[in-house]
């Protein structure tokens, strides 16, 4: 059993994309009504940055933007990251690691992904549509602080005060850093400020996913330990 806890109390660690908001780290254990409420608060934060991520991401290709690329891709890791908490509700230390396995391994192709397309953007020295970035950007703030209410709301469920103000920061100086590239872009008539950010938050969602990544042998090496000496085993 306090094998069990201490791993999963590591979780809190990290920062929202690495596991500390919705995936079911720190905070007592929901049960019962707390637990259906938590279930809701997972899936409408779920929801709500995954219609933003696929906002981002197709507002990025038709601004030629890498910066809302990018900031799709950091949407898209916290709808993993509440995904993966809505599947381990339930589930065994194994099961936990083998999804925070997954997502970090998708996170960080992903996340080259967008470091690659941002390479190859500056080399062509693209110029994004500032406007619209930062029409987009503002949405995406406006989204962020949503899921932080919802979040707060439903903190007594599973999640504690500073997972949820983790939350709120990060999408907030995502979309806070989009519109700063937009209004570079758009008074120096040039595609770097765009790039410099995506580079950044690209850089921050590979953080974040090599976390989850040794959070996740961190998880399976402690179930596949051998049984501890009281007897409790791995059912604890």
């Amino acid at each position: 059993m306090e094998r069990v806890a201490r791993v999963e109390g590591d979780g809190m660690a990290g920062n929202c994309c690495g596991g500390s908001c919705g995936s079911g780290g720190g905070g007592s254990r929901p049960n019962g009504g707390r637990q259906a409420d938590y279930r809701r608060t997972l899936r409408l934060a779920l929801l709500v940055n995954g219609l933003m991520a696929a906002v981002a991401l197709a507002a990025g290709l038709d601004t030629q933007s890498m910066a809302l690329r990018a900031s799709a891709l950091d949407f898209l890791a916290a709808a993993l990251t509440h995904g993966v908490g809505l599947w381990m509700m339930g589930r065994g230390l194994e099961s936990r690691g083998w999804a925070t396995l997954a997502r970090g391994l998708a996170l960080t192709v992903l996340g080259l992904a967008v470091v690659a397309a941002t390479a190859w953007s500056a080399t062509a020295g693209t110029v994004p549509d500032a406007p619209v970035m930062s029409l987009v950007a503002l949405l995406g703030m406006g989204a962020s602080l949503s899921v932080a209410v919802l979040l707060f709301a439903g903190r007594r469920g599973g999640l504690t005060l500073r997972a949820v103000w983790l939350c709120a920061r990060n999408g907030v100086l995502t979309n806070a850093a989009v519109m700063m590239a937009a209004a570079g872009a758009w008074v120096m008539g040039q595609g770097w400020p765009d790039h410099l950010v995506a580079a950044v938050i690209a850089a921050t969602v590979l953080s974040a996913a090599v976390t989850a990544l040794r959070q996740a042998v961190a998880e399976l090496r402690a179930w596949h330990a051998p049984a501890d000496p009281t007897g409790l085993g791995k059912g604890a």
